[in-house]
């Protein structure tokens, strides 16, 4: 496919989102470009799991399917989860969501990182209306209305109309458009692996609230379970240095053994923990998605699931000002994407913080209303049934592609 110098969006960032996002722009009028820094490497069969996953919501499933990844992430490896069990290590509280009670097949899918972006970038290259440019990296961007100036760091010079930050938490393009963050660290660590018990996982997802944070247990298609250990860097650091099997040992602990033993124990990591919200989502001529925009605690799994709400989003609207004849790079248009996501990120970010604090204080009034809560939620089935629905993206202020099968 021929590069062009003159896009109407350029879209830095080639992971989860800006590759769903270009996914969403396809077949569309306008010309796009992704640019990916990292070399475009297919998945090789037998290759191990990757330590990254994500528990992708419906919403997200319908997204890649509509844009037409899915397919190509069936091809690889997922697991459904049907259930999902969360219960207080500081008392009797616990929850348990059932894809049968909502009248569903599931709650949601267990995916690696990899497998998401790899069948979204190879949807990509079908695209006449994108360029992938692969590898590629955003040197320096600057607004020169009536468009964005780029350039490559290989020399090559874009224009565009609209420049998309998809580049992650450290965002170039939010850096470079002078948009300032809040947030705070959270002085913790995941610890990821794949890991095999004893027990099957019951397509399960578990989680246990330890006082230094949750320990999920997520199901692998191949038996396995990806675990995401949230506790103190110092905790964290030990554990990686532990020889598997006293890794085991205390992994095994910590999740009660309701799997029975820890068997086996993949590769080890860790990336640490913070809340992170940028102040504005837009300037003229950019916006920014996903964790560009907004940083979550991974409590429960919602982090990619809001950025591809965003990239959904904004395609969405760039779309609709485009067929209008509007100028897709203008603080006009993008507003409406900004106050679409913007509350609703908040709000999530904001539920996601309270539950992490909730859970980690060990005040006894604290861990008695909290145990007390879990188990009236769980007792109360609308309730539940509610927060179920709108976890798996089948409730809010959802974008057309989200809400439609094909």
């Amino acid at each position: 496919m021929s590069e062009r110098l003159d896009y109407d969006i350029v879209i830095a960032g080639g992971g989860m989102v800006g590759a769903a996002l270009a996914c969403a722009l396809g077949d569309s009028p306008l010309q796009v470009a992704l640019l990916e820094e990292s070399s475009l490497e297919r998945i090789r069969p037998g290759a191990d799991i990757d330590l990254r996953v994500s528990a992708i919501s419906r919403a997200s499933q319908r997204i890649f399917a509509a844009v037409g990844a899915w397919e190509g992430i069936l091809a690889w490896r997922v697991s459904p989860y049907r259930e999902m069990r969360v219960w207080d290590a500081a008392g009797s509280g616990q929850i348990h969501f059932d894809g049968a009670a909502l009248g569903e097949p599931l709650l949601g899918w267990i995916i690696e990182n990899r497998v998401i972006q790899t069948a979204l970038l190879e949807r990509v290259e079908q695209l006449d209306n994108v360029d992938l440019l692969c590898p590629a990296t955003l040197a320096l961007a600057s607004i020169l209305e009536p468009e964005a100036h780029l350039r490559l760091q290989d020399g090559r010079e874009l224009r565009a109309r609209l420049l998309v930050g998809a580049d992650g938490a450290d965002s170039r393009v939010r850096h470079w458009a002078k948009v300032d963050v809040v947030g705070w660290g959270y002085g913790q660590k995941a610890v990821v692996a794949p890991v095999r018990t004893e027990k099957p996982h019951q397509e399960t997802a578990w989680q246990r609230f330890l006082p230094t944070g949750p320990l999920a247990f997520l199901p692998l298609h191949d038996g396995r379970c990806s675990i995401v250990w949230s506790t103190t860097s110092e905790q964290a650091e030990q554990l990686l240095q532990l020889d598997e099997a006293a890794f085991a040992r205390a992994l095994g602990e910590a999740f009660e053994h309701r799997l029975g033993e820890i068997v086996e124990v993949g590769p080890r990591g860790a990336f640490p923990l913070r809340l992170q919200h940028a102040q504005d989502y837009i300037k003229p001529h950019i916006a920014l998605v996903g964790d560009a925009a907004h940083v979550i605690h991974p409590l429960a799994g919602q982090g990619v699931n809001l950025g591809v709400l965003d990239a959904a989003a904004l395609a969405e609207v760039v779309l609709e000002a485009a067929a209008a004849g509007k100028d897709i790079g203008s603080l006009k248009v993008l507003r409406r994407y900004e106050r679409w996501r913007k509350g609703e990120n908040l709000l999530m970010l904001g539920v996601m913080d309270s539950f992490k604090r909730l859970f980690g204080s060990s005040l006894p009034p604290v861990q008695w209303l909290r145990n007390l809560g879990l188990n009236l939620t769980d007792a109360v089935e609308p309730v539940k049934n509610l927060i179920a629905r709108r976890a798996m993206g089948l409730e809010g202020d959802l974008p057309k592609l989200a809400r439609r099968w094909r």
